[in-house]
């Protein structure tokens, strides 16, 4: 990655070196097919989009960062409106990273719409915290509202933006949602379950 010398979690080499059943491979390179959408996805690409996604991440961020540094104090809408920016930007770059540098999980290898779908609700998530006052943000403006307002205007056509995506990438979000809410809920009957065994294994042990 750019700003961190983080490395893929799933790595190419990786595959080379050790069997991993859900993984093949043809002329196009290593690919699974997902767990959250069953679609086949190349490694190479995923990790590549990643990559694109971060570097006009990061350009827009500085760029909305030197902005703030030159605001008067008067311009408190600007204000809100940049922080909002600031805001979506940071959401997706962390989940960015934290997808990109993840090697124990294939769920977080998904297609772009899907991986987009996440991101989405990620900044939702912010948003919703912080209309409610539960945001814990050192530099947050002094009028939230207004942030929060900002957030409703740009947030989807800045990610759309930062994704390269067009309009109707989001109008498949409820089926992505719907696919992740099934995953989600599948690993966690899986782990419920192995700790079930895990306790009987334990109780017939002691």
């Amino acid at each position: 990655m750019i700003a961190t010398d983080m490395k893929r979690g799933f790595a190419a080499n990786r595959f080379e070196k050790s069997v991993e059943p859900r993984v093949k491979k043809d002329d196009g390179g290593y690919f699974i097919y997902t767990l959250s959408e069953n679609v086949k996805v190349y490694f190479e690409d995923y990790y590549g989009f990643l990559e694109q996604v971060e570097t006009r991440a990061l350009a827009d961020l500085k760029d909305v960062k030197v902005k703030l540094s030159e605001l008067q104090p008067h311009q408190n809408e600007l204000h809100a409106y940049l922080y909002a920016r600031k805001k979506v930007i940071e959401v997706l770059l962390r989940t960015v990273y934290d997808f990109y540098s993840e090697g124990n999980n294939f769920g977080v290898v998904m297609s772009p719409w899907c991986f987009g779908t996440v991101v989405l609700e990620k900044v939702e998530a912010y948003r919703d915290k912080l209309s409610k006052g539960n945001a814990t943000d050192d530099d947050l403006p002094e009028y939230t509202y207004d942030v929060v307002r900002y957030l409703d205007e740009i947030y989807r056509k800045t990610l759309l933006d930062l994704f390269d995506f067009p309009e109707k990438a989001f109008s498949m979000r409820w089926q992505y949602s719907e696919l992740l809410k099934r995953y989600s809920k599948a690993l966690t009957n899986i782990t419920t379950s192995l700790q079930s065994v895990m306790m009987l294994v334990k109780s017939y042990g002691s």
